[in-house]
């Protein structure tokens, strides 16, 4: 009896993990030589101008801005008549921020919250679509301050749209092709919500919320260390960074987030660049301690990680 080699399945090599690695790694050897070229003595006499009052201030501001997203995404669910309560989505939202600050390689936010809303009998398409419309939801708060970021950049002596255009103009057909097919995916995702509009227009008020807590822990920030900037060009300046970050080169935005809030404050902002680097090292200090109260749900994180779902965003 003759025996056949069983036959070889082939399995495509998944590079991102490791892309994300290595732009993580050239994010934060970018920091580090701005902190080394600006000098650690500068930088560490920033951080002691801001007072330990202001400090925890706005670490309580960012929990609220924390608070904010859960009810974004509480407002979703409940307005497509999901069965679940605040405290269950509060849980979910917070055990998803620790996982993500602190178990980047392992899981990740929204696979939590979509194990969370699935054990919780939550439809899985609708979390997913939930979940989608959550994250769409946050970016369509940010486009609204875009136009004070590019107000700003353009204000700027030294530089001009012009240029930025330049570099894009010979990418136009593929862009608009592909900026046609992301608004085709989120009226999709936002099919159930367009038939309820009251539901977006609450997760966006929440989203606006979220977003106002965080500029103005940015301000008082920047007014401890003597560099104050108008709310509107601190929003705009942050939603900037904000898009910058959201491209899939780093870990969580690890390092890339703290080098474009350095770049663009100090470039287009004229914060002192020891002030912006302090800036972008305190809010992510801010953004992981206002993570820490997840790590009072960590059971609820071993039970979603012994029955994580096969459904991905």
């Amino acid at each position: 009896m003759s025996h056949q080699p069983p036959a070889k399945t082939s399995r495509s090599f998944n590079w991102k993990p490791i892309f994300q690695l290595g732009g993580t790694l050239l994010s934060v050897i970018l920091l580090i030589g701005l902190v080394r070229q600006q000098g650690w003595e500068e930088v560490v006499a920033a951080v002691r101008r801001i007072p330990l009052p202001v400090f925890l201030l706005t670490l309580g501001i960012m929990l609220l801005s924390r608070v904010c997203v859960v009810l974004r995404w509480y407002v979703l669910l409940r307005s497509a008549k999901a069965p679940v309560s605040f405290k269950e989505i509060f849980e979910l939202v917070f055990v998803g921020l620790f996982a993500s600050n602190f178990l980047p390689s392992t899981i990740g936010g929204d696979v939590v919250r979509l194990a969370g809303a699935v054990m919780l009998r939550v439809d899985a398409g609708l979390s997913a679509a939930s979940l989608v419309a959550d994250r769409l939801i946050g970016m369509a708060g940010m486009m609204v301050m875009l136009p004070a970021g590019l107000l700003s950049i353009l204000n700027n002596p030294t530089a001009g749209l012009s240029g930025l255009l330049a570099g894009f103009l010979p990418f136009s057909s593929r862009w608009f092709e592909k900026i046609r097919q992301f608004l085709s995916q989120v009226l999709a995702s936002l099919r159930h919500w367009l038939r309820h509009p009251l539901g977006l227009i609450g997760a966006f008020a929440a989203t606006l919320g979220h977003m106002g807590c965080t500029f103005i822990s940015v301000s008082l920030l920047l007014k401890a260390m003597n560099s104050p900037l108008d709310f509107w060009q601190i929003g705009g300046l942050w939603s900037l960074s904000y898009f910058i970050t959201l491209l899939p080169i780093s870990i969580n935005g690890l390092g890339l987030q703290e080098v474009s809030i350095s770049y663009l404050y100090h470039t287009f902002g004229g914060v002192p660049l020891e002030n912006t680097l302090t800036l972008s090292l305190m809010m992510r200090l801010l953004f992981v301690g206002a993570s820490l109260p997840g790590a009072l749900f960590l059971p609820l994180l071993v039970n979603l990680r012994k029955n994580k779902p096969d459904q991905t965003l």
